[in-house]
């Protein structure tokens, strides 16, 4: 069965199309749309278009869009590729909302909804990605006790006793579905390649930030 993942370039987008290819499905088209807004409901905001990169390191098939309305032009995109894919995969973990509207808009188009990391404990599936041998740096905070300091940082399987202490204190999601933490994700087991930031910026508000990348490349993995 072959499958289209939506596809930001953070952790959980990257999971899940790493679970759907063991689960033996055939991921070879990743959409992703860049919003906007970091308001967006739906989609991540910050270093979309490196993912123009990531497929490549993926050697993945790729269609990249910007969008005001973000529903609308996924429509249009799954309007334009229904015929080659049976389904799409996406990293939605929690989300009643989002995970309701994904299925809504794969049945206007007679497709499937896959989504491997669904109902997952945040905290033992941000370690099991770590574990997987995931690279990821956080470039996005928006949360309660969540400092300038986060940006730019590589996860570490230490860094999950903080996680675990900001959720009980603040109530923050770890995995940071709800827009807490940003990620992107520099090297996986599906890379061939993997992603090196070279040059990039810190934008700081007060209480949340984010990492923009200005220069990025692919380098070979040993």
């Amino acid at each position: 069965m072959r499958l289209a993942a939506l596809f930001s370039g953070g952790k959980d987008s990257t999971y899940a199309v790493y679970l759907a290819e063991k689960m033996n499905y055939l991921v070879d088209m990743l959409i992703s749309i860049q919003p906007t807004s970091s308001e967006s409901l739906y989609f991540h905001y910050p270093n979309v278009e490196l993912t123009r990169l990531q497929a490549k390191a993926m050697k993945k098939k790729h269609i990249y869009r910007e969008a005001e309305d973000e529903l609308q032009v996924l429509r249009e995109v799954l309007e334009e590729v229904s015929d080659k894919i049976d389904g799409i995969v996406s990293g939605v973990i929690s989300s009643k909302f989002q995970k309701n509207t994904l299925e809504k808009i794969c049945r206007e188009f007679g497709l499937i909804h896959i989504a491997p990391l669904w109902n997952r404990e945040p905290l033992q599936l941000v370690r099991e990605i770590i574990e997987s041998g995931f690279e990821i740096m956080i470039t996005g905070v928006a949360a309660m006790g969540m400092s300038k300091e986060w940006l730019g940082k590589i996860l570490q399987p230490s860094d999950l006793d903080l996680l675990k202490e900001l959720n009980k204190k603040f109530g923050i999601n770890p995995c940071g579905e709800g827009g807490e933490i940003e990620t992107l994700v520099l090297d996986a087991p599906i890379f061939y390649e993997k992603l090196e930031v070279e040059e990039y910026e810190i934008k700081w508000f007060g209480d949340y930030g984010y990492l923009l990348v200005s220069k990025a490349k692919l380098r070979g993995k040993p």
